[in-house]
């Protein structure tokens, strides 16, 4: 072990999951803590009558960034779990029976687009050039690196300037589309890392490149798989999990540097060092509070714009509906006047768009055979902008959406419903315990990003780091993991301890995968 150094991990999300995994790798002792009674977090997975449930991600991307997690020890993520590619990645469909497949080779959806309109064709090349340039600049190397001076920042500046990074992304893709419903095939991928496409920068257009370049894929077993995989790594590396153990306080060790750790049935030593994967606010208002050093980030959190919540149904059916998408987005009536009261209205708005998940379409042992697992997820407002009574409004806000479904997507649906549950934005907050219920953490907008955001070392606290949704690079899977990178290597370089990296034996191939083996010793 790295000198007998210590670290604490403080929830088991993607983001704490990897950066616990590459502190152990490195040699440092490493404990896992975590509130629920398994790892996962957002992510976990539960069960009910035979039907497997996701309780948050759903899309896997960038693949790379789970392999290398692997490949630090020399094993593969194949041996664990096996990713299964999805085409289309979404469906894409409007109430009047429109419908785009998203995600299918690059002839098919110029095909798509040609029957739309002709002169868009040129534009959707642009486009994903634009995305490709965007990609590069955004997501590289400087994904995984932190942003802790200014400098850093003024680095990227003349590059993110003449991508025009300023402009959102809605407004970009119009330059390059005429179609109105193009235009939101290309523009809604910001609300899957919590930000409006009405105002989140035009660098996250990158996701559409990042998609096209690894695809999307969906884990067998469901993500419950994947961060099973992820939580066994860390254990087989020797690390310590402790399910079950919720985090109430920190409170520094005599001498100021090292960390006491006040968790329910833990009695161990003082940690040299500590990562919070928990929510933002909650680290700095709760784990810390009494803490001086800790107020003025807390008054800072709370003066910034925070991500819009959600609301979701999962249910099982008794039959399947064939001609379904993994991944379907259904669009309201409304696009634009919809994010504009989902991001700054005061009530709950009358329409909705929904995104629907449907895990049996590409794994079937999600379900009893011959039923369907389903989620439902509509975004709304949350709690500080709007302070809904969700205890009063969730059961006919379900029955709405159903009523939706029914209409447009799976006719006959809520005769075949055999089990079923809500979550709303009150157990955001209780059982994840996210600052007004948000569901992705703080907005992912210009001036919240990058040097911008929380960093990913404490200013004031020493020997406190950040990891998840919340610091560089932000939300989404990729993002998460990829902040367990870049929190990984400021803590190593803090320490005076080199990165691990994966060993020769781990390549990259042309394919844009891995070729991992592993060696003999």
């Amino acid at each position: 072990m790295a000198g007998g150094m210590r670290a604490a991990v403080i929830g088991a999300g993607f983001g704490g999951l990897a950066a616990a995994i590459r502190l152990q790798a490195a040699g440092l002792r490493t404990t896992l803590f975590e509130a629920l009674d398994g790892p996962g977090g957002r992510g976990i997975q539960f069960c009910r009558n035979g039907f497997v449930f996701d309780a948050g991600p759903t899309v896997i991307t960038a693949p790379e960034c789970l392999e290398e997690l692997f490949a630090l020890t020399g094993r593969r993520l194949a041996e664990t779990v096996e990713l299964l590619p999805v085409r289309p990645f979404y469906r894409l469909a409007w109430h009047d029976g429109d419908a785009f497949d998203y995600g299918v080779e690059l002839e098919q959806t110029l095909e798509q687009i040609r029957r739309r309109d002709p002169l868009d064709v040129d534009g959707y090349r642009r486009f994903l050039e634009f995305s490709r340039r965007n990609y590069e600049a955004g997501y590289g190397e400087l994904v995984a690196t932190a942003f802790l001076r200014p400098w850093d920042m003024l680095r990227v500046a003349p590059q993110l300037l003449a991508l025009r990074a300023d402009r959102p992304v809605f407004r970009t893709v119009c330059r390059f589309v005429r179609d109105d419903r193009l235009r939101q095939a290309l523009s809604f991928h910001t609300l899957l890392i919590g930000g409006s496409p009405l105002e989140t920068s035009s660098i996250y257009t990158l996701i559409h490149y990042l998609e096209r370049q690894g695809g999307v894929h969906y884990p067998r077993g469901g993500v419950g798989a994947l961060v099973a995989a992820l939580a066994g790594l860390f254990e087989a590396l020797g690390g310590e999990a402790r399910w079950s153990t919720p985090v109430r306080r920190l409170a520094p060790a005599p001498g100021g540097r090292r960390h006491e750790v006040i968790a329910d049935g833990w009695n161990g030593p003082p940690f040299d060092v500590v990562v919070s994967n928990a929510d933002l606010h909650h680290t700095y208002a709760g784990l810390l509070a009494g803490d001086e050093r800790a107020a003025p980030m807390r008054r800072r959190l709370e003066r910034m714009r925070w991500s819009m919540s959600l609301f979701l149904i999962y249910f099982g059916t008794d039959r399947t509906w064939p001609e379904l998408r993994q991944h379907t987005i259904l669009f309201g009536p409304r696009y634009e006047g919809l994010l504009r009261e989902i991001f700054h209205g005061r009530r709950l708005p009358d329409d909705f768009s929904l995104y629907l998940h449907c895990p049996t379409v590409t794994d079937p042992s999600s379900a009893p055979p011959g039923c369907a697992s389903f989620y439902a997820l509509s975004p709304v407002p949350h709690l500080g902008r709007a302070p809904i009574d969700w205890a009063a409004e969730a059961s006919g806000y379900a029955e709405r959406i159903l009523a939706v479904l029914e209409r447009t997507l799976l006719p006959g649906l809520r005769g075949r419903i055999v089990v079923r549950s809500v979550v709303t934005p009150e157990d955001f907050r209780a059982r994840l315990g996210a600052y007004l219920g948000n569901g992705f953490s703080v907005a992912p907008l210009l001036r919240q990003s990058a040097w911008f955001r929380p960093h990913n070392r404490d200013p004031r606290i020493p020997g406190l780091y950040l990891v998840g949704a919340g610091t560089h690079p932000g939300a989404g899977v990729p993002g998460v993991i990829n902040s367990a990178k870049a929190t990984a290597r400021v803590i190593l370089d803090d320490l005076g301890l080199p990165s691990p990296e994966p060993p020769p034996s781990c390549t990259r191939n042309p394919a844009g995968g891995s070729a991992c083996r592993r060696s003999a010793s």
